[in-house]
């Protein structure tokens, strides 16, 4: 029989009857800070007591890895393997050389004692580069590991993991002759317990791919990075360790008899608490739907663990200011008020402890926020802190007469006039509140006299302005000049999704004398503020961003641009075609007005787009890949596991209200590029106006207008047009006044961004029963939540105010037909905002051709044509379209 056989000062022999053979992980730079540092710091003896500490701690096989891009990999793995050969304790195990490099991994080889484990080799590189390291570990007389991956990419499901290792194991064996038996499997340990349904499967997945292998390619073994299954729960060891016994339980059943784990974080199988076994058994054999969302219950339950108890006694033995900044930078409000009842017994004034105490803390905050090293989420938990403490001091500092503390500055902040949306503001208010900024916020919808004589009565010394919609553009521009008209000189802040420096500069900027500046996000907001209000350096400042901002006007003005536009009537004779004549036109299975009175939130959870929520915290990158990224990883997840807990209380206490109304109707397109909906009887009743491409295109390309979607009035064909509102923000509000009652803007800022994540849930979910039932059209689709997020369907939905559509005035048809108002009780503000603000619109256009595209630059002429055929001014026209006017 052919055992895989290795070696350090004594043999490892691993047959059939072998326990699960260990692998320590700790003496890896990636899996250890501390031993990173060591190597970094070149105290290698001391790195030589982590790899004591693994082989006394049970490890059978020591993973040693250097890759890091501070530290030269090939020295320190000659030297660290050196080093151990010289420790009988350490060296008696045989060695895993660890590294992506193979430059190192063959050093490694040229030095090591006994026989190693080399880690590891793909065919990511092709079949070329794969064969010669392998002949190389032959040579050097090693074991392998062959990683589940090849040219395509990482095996990430139960079929890629047997095509890739089949096909890895042929080559080896049938043309290398390569040792069967000195062959390692990795097959990839995913997450689970993710919040994503393709996740679901991924334990159970590696551990059928773990019994095909074993069966399958004999003598081969399985191994795997075994922490990675738990990488959902980080910061809740208790769990984590149960899911790692659970999870090594069935899969060495199954075969896998190595893998790389910590012994500290493994609990007894046997010794699981009955009812944290049952929830995580749900959760790695995928027995239960909601099995995900209890065990994130029980883990909110049964946070803290012996050692992280351990951990917080140790650092309430610090002293008083560390572990005030200690609970300021952590967000930990648990004992700030004794510690601040400490402070204010050793303070002349309970006014010194603000300024002194806390703004000591808060300005660790700060610097750790401005360099990179805390994050969005974990800042505005800080703030939640640092109201705590004052409101205790509150009382104090009244009773002493001792006015409020002296703030380095008062700004005022606003959403304008017409608009709604807040989260944005929200957060920067937060920022410059924990920088000892006192703000003024009031609100959304906010009229320009109204900030104005705000700023004047409370004597800010800056405004905000904050806005999403395109209108909220001109109402920053009109404010402006209000403040110029009035001859004030308050430094304006400029922000919000739809701002920009080019507006900013070309738009704002030149109606206001004073300092106008567009922030980007939140992380600038401390540093434009301060430089504004410095004393000593605020004029020079200003002229500097005065002279950037002229300067970046003066090009964007002259800059050479491409005006060449087609008529209005030639791109209505290039229009995108159709063949109508044979094109199938599915009738609606429903027509007419449907209304959702309550929908189940229940339902709308798969369809969360989870990307756009990290965005909204300032978290770059895409959901998934974003919860193991080496820069924000940590923290999302740990936003994400709060976003779902709080997700699951919002559902179980039904918080928000979800209503919905849709319509299907008869229509046709008329030559002028109008959609005009009909009832029953064919009279027309609603009329929707839609905007052509006119920018130049190269010969025999189309302009696409929306009503190229739609069957012309003179082809003899019925076609269909569907619209909708859905709206997720009954309630919204109300939860998020409670957090922000009790001082706690980071879940009042949650309980918002999670209501508009609900919002477009439940306007995919609708989009997808319409294409499925209600309409009917795509009644066999079968696509994931990733499909749907990347528009895979048939027929698409665009919005007003969106690229295809950039007229808001088009809300005001969908509501007139739909009597949105009267029905579900969604308004729209004089800006065309909807409210509440976690609320979706649109079109619903079922034809397989119909695509998005945007309508981009129009000439006058179109427009003229577009406000005759809305019958409306001119000028009010070019109002709402500014943005798409030709240069």
């Amino acid at each position: 029989m052919k055992y895989l056989k290795l070696s350090g000062l004594e043999p490892l022999i691993i047959t059939p009857e072998s326990n699960f053979i260990n692998v320590g992980e700790r003496t890896n730079v990636a899996g250890s800070k501390k031993f990173l540092r060591l190597i970094k710091e070149e105290k290698f003896s001391e790195a030589l007591d982590i790899a004591r500490h693994q082989v006394d701690g049970g490890a059978q096989i020591l993973d040693v890895n250097f890759d890091d891009g501070l530290i030269d990999g090939k020295a320190s793995m000659i030297k660290f393997l050196n080093l151990i050969a010289s420790e009988p304790d350490i060296s008696r195990i045989p060695i895993m050389i660890d590294s992506s490099k193979w430059e190192i991994l063959e050093a490694g080889l040229q030095v090591v004692q006994g026989k190693a484990v080399v880690n590891s080799i793909s065919l990511k590189e092709g079949e070329e580069e794969f064969i010669h390291h392998a002949k190389a570990i032959k040579r050097y007389g090693a074991a392998v590991i062959v990683m589940a991956f090849d040219e395509v990419g990482q095996a990430d499901n139960f079929e890629r993991r047997l095509e890739i290792t089949k096909r890895s194991y042929d080559i080896l064996v049938s043309q290398l002759d390569f040792p069967a038996e000195d062959i390692i499997f990795d097959l990839n340990i995913f997450p689970v317990a993710t919040g994503m349904e393709e996740h679901r499967r991924n334990a159970i997945d590696f551990i059928e791919a773990t019994r095909w292998v074993r069966t399958n390619l004999p003598y081969a073994s399985v191994s795997g990075g075994v922490s990675n299954v738990s990488f959902s729960f980080r910061g809740n060891d208790s769990v984590r360790e149960a899911m790692h016994s659970v999870f090594l339980y069935h899969a060495i059943k199954a075969g896998m008899n190595m893998g790389i784990v910590n012994p500290t974080m493994l609990e007894v199988y046997d010794e699981i608490p009955k009812e944290l076994l049952e929830l995580v058994e749900d959760v790695m054999l995928d027995r239960k739907d909601d099995a995900t969302e209890r065990l994130l219950d029980y883990s909110e339950r049964v946070k803290s663990t012996k050692k992280e108890k351990a951990e917080d006694l140790a650092w309430r033995e610090m002293p008083l200011q560390e572990r005030i900044t200690h609970s300021l930078v952590k967000g930990l409000d648990r004992f700030i008020e004794e510690d601040t009842e400490e402070a204010r017994l050793q303070s002349e004034k309970p006014l010194h402890v603000i300024e002194v105490n806390l703004m000591t803390g808060m300005g660790v905050v700060g610097d750790l926020f401005g360099s990179g090293k805390m994050f969005l989420p974990q800042v505005v938990k800080s703030a939640r802190v640092m109201k705590k403490a004052v409101a205790y001091l509150q009382p104090f500092i009244e009773a002493e007469k001792d006015g409020t503390r002296p703030a380095n500055g008062k700004i005022l902040m606003a959403t304008v006039k017409g608009d709604v949306h807040d989260i944005g503001k929200n957060i920067v208010s937060v920022v410059l509140g924990c920088n000892n900024y006192e703000i003024v916020d009031l609100g959304v919808m906010v009229p320009a006299d109204k900030i104005i004589q705000t700023a004047i009565d409370e004597k800010v010394d800056i405004i905000g302005l904050s806005g999403l919609i395109t209108p909220s553009l001109d109402e920053m521009v009109h404010l402006a000049s209000e403040l110029e008209r009035r001859n004030l000189s308050f430094p304006l802040l400029i922000g919000g999704a739809t701002t920009s420096k080019a507006h900013t500069a070309v738009k704002i900027a030149p109606k206001y004398a004073n300092t106008v500046v567009h922030v980007n996000d939140a992380s600038r907001a401390v540093g434009v503020v301060s430089s504004l209000l410095n004393k000593d350096k605020s004029s020079v400042y200003s002229l500097e961003l005065k002279k950037d901002y002229d300067d970046f006007r003066e090009k964007f003005l002259n800059r050479q641009v491409d005006k060449e536009y087609v008529t209005i009537d030639e791109a209505r004779k290039q229009k995108f075609k159709i063949d109508w004549e044979n094109e199938e036109i599915h009738k609606p299975n429903k027509l007419g007005f449907t209304v959702i009175e309550d929908q189940d939130l229940d339902e709308l959870v798969e369809f969360i787009d989870w990307s756009p929520f990290f965005r909204s915290w300032q978290l770059f990158g895409k959901f998934p890949d974003i919860l193991t990224d080496n820069v924000v990883g940590e923290q999302a997840t740990i936003l994400f596991n709060e976003a779902k807990a709080m997700l699951k209380k919002i559902l179980q206490e039904k918080s928000f209200k979800a209503k919905g109304i849709f319509g299907i109707f008869p229509a046709n397109a008329t030559e002028r590029d109008d959609i005009l909906v009909y009832d029953d009887n064919q009279n027309v009743i609603s009329t929707f106006r839609t905007l052509r491409q006119q920018h130049k295109k190269s010969e025999g390309k189309e302009y696409f207008a929306l009503s190229d979607f739609i069957a012309p009035e003179n082809s003899a064909k019925q076609d269909y047009i569907g619209v909708f509102c859905v709206c997720t923000g009954f309630g919204a509000d109300e939860l998020a006044k409670e957090y922000e009652d009790k001082m706690d803007d980071y879940n009042a800022i949650m309980v918002k961004a999670l209501a508009d994540r609900f919002a477009e849930a439940f306007a995919e979910y609708l989009h997808k029963k319409v294409r499925t039932e209600y309409w009917g059209y795509s009644e066999n689709e079968t696509l994931t939540n990733d499909d749907l997020i990347k528009e895979k369907y048939l027929g698409i939905r665009p919005a007003p105010g969106y690229p295809a559509c950039p007229d808001h005035l088009d809300k005001l048809t969908i509501w007139d037909l739909l009597k949105v108002d009267e029905k579900i009780g969604v308004t729209l503000t004089e800006s065309l905002a909807m409210w509440p603000t976690a609320a979706v619109s649109g079109y619903y256009f079922g034809n397989e051709k119909s695509k998005y595209f945007g309508v981009g630059k129009i000439d006058e002429d179109q427009l003229k044509d577009y406000a005759e055929r809305k019958d409306v001014d001119l000028e009010y026209a070019r109002k709402w379209l500014s943005p798409n006017l030709a240069d």
